[in-house]
């Protein structure tokens, strides 16, 4: 557990100082990444609170923020609260937030952690096998993906970001 977790930490740091060069249209927000081509995913499924497979086809023409998390995870505690701030705004009548567990955490820690955190906006979701976290290429957590209207990825967040930050709102209202 030690090494996934220096493993984790050290992609994390790779990825966040050489994430300038990979972005274009970078705004003046910390751990954003613009991607200069959109991504399309096909056959992105994920688990509800009910063990039920979610795919992510099932929110299509809606912004959506994918947030990658783990219980043990310090900064996604941190985050946390912050989205589930962002998914009940009424600046975005047409975003959902996402919240993916990738811990490998059973249902009642979730539970917990929700609880514990005072999580009432937002639905608890996990991923299981890992495929989905595979498939998006997480290299550290959190990572939030930012899907456009068109289904496409079109930035990610490495790392923490404060969800309440004007700035972000502000930027992101852009995508509604």
């Amino acid at each position: 557990m030690k090494f996934l977790v220096f493993k984790f930490l050290v992609i994390f740091l790779y990825l966040t100082t050489t994430s300038l060069s990979y972005s274009i249209e970078q705004p003046d927000i910390k751990n954003i990444v613009i991607n200069k081509d959109k991504k399309s995913y096909k056959n992105a499924v994920f688990k509800d609170i009910n063990n039920q497979d979610i795919n992510l086809d099932n929110f299509a023409n809606r912004l959506i923020i994918i947030n990658f998390w783990a219980t043990w995870c310090v900064p996604c505690r941190e985050e946390m609260p912050a989205l589930d701030l962002l998914q009940s705004n009424k600046r975005f009548d047409n975003l959902i937030v996402l919240p993916i567990n990738v811990g490998g955490d059973d249902i009642p820690k979730l539970k917990i952690f929700f609880k514990e955190l005072n999580i009432k906006n937002l639905d608890i979701y996990f991923d299981p096998t890992i495929n989905l976290a595979n498939k998006f290429l997480l290299r550290g957590l959190p990572t939030t993906i930012l899907i456009n209207k068109e289904s496409q990825e079109f930035a990610r967040i490495l790392g923490y970001i404060d969800f309440e930050s004007e700035k972000f709102i502000n930027w992101l209202e852009n995508f509604n």
